[in-house]
């Protein structure tokens, strides 16, 4: 009988670390952070008279030896309103395009894109768009230019930023804090 009792006392011994090492309680992956090589921010005028206007930003190497590059088609009009819709896209491998977009849509409380202009640009922005909890995305603005002017116009998509934070405003992303997934910066002339 002593016989016994040790070999159900190995047994047990054998199977104690089996159950113990079955652990539900692992930590989920992290949202891996998206490669983003395209930004594209189109301005369709809301009356007829005036350019469609497309600025992009393309990095397909990320952070390789080859510079950034930005382009504009079209021309944008002094004193005129514009609907604006910004895409994200990952193009570093040209056979299978990732629209980055989507899953910013789909993660909307996680994500802000913010717009900011030099002292001299007279454009301004306003978002158009709003998550479940009705705080601003970006992806979608109402956009206005003033008197002709030119300067910089710095667009910055934060991921899990405070989008209630006092002071955060689609001009002013440091009070939000999170992470910048991407910022870029385009020259503007009107």
């Amino acid at each position: 009988m002593l016989k016994a009792k040790n070999l159900l006392f190995l047994l047990a011994l054998l199977v104690v670390p089996f159950i113990s090492g079955c652990d539900d309680d692992d930590p989920e992956p992290e949202n891996e952070e998206e490669t983003i090589t395209t930004v594209a921010l189109t301005l369709t005028p809301t009356t007829a008279g005036s350019d469609v206007v497309v600025m992009t930003f393309t990095d397909l190497d990320a952070d390789g030896p080859l510079p950034p590059a930005t382009t504009q088609s079209g021309d944008l009009t002094a004193n005129t309103t514009y609907t604006g819709a910004i895409t994200f896209s990952d193009a570093s491998d040209p056979t299978d395009i990732e629209d980055i977009t989507l899953e910013i849509s789909d993660e909307d409380d996680e994500h802000q894109v913010f717009y900011q202009t030099d002292a001299g640009l007279n454009m301004t922005f306003a978002y158009n768009d709003s998550d479940d909890d009705n705080n601003p995305i970006g992806l979608l603005t109402n956009v206005t230019t003033g008197d002709a002017s030119s300067g910089n116009l710095t667009v910055t998509l934060r991921h899990e930023p405070n989008k209630t934070a006092t002071g955060v405003a689609i001009d002013n992303p440091a009070p939000a804090g999170g992470e910048t997934d991407i910022e870029v910066v385009f020259g503007v002339t009107f």
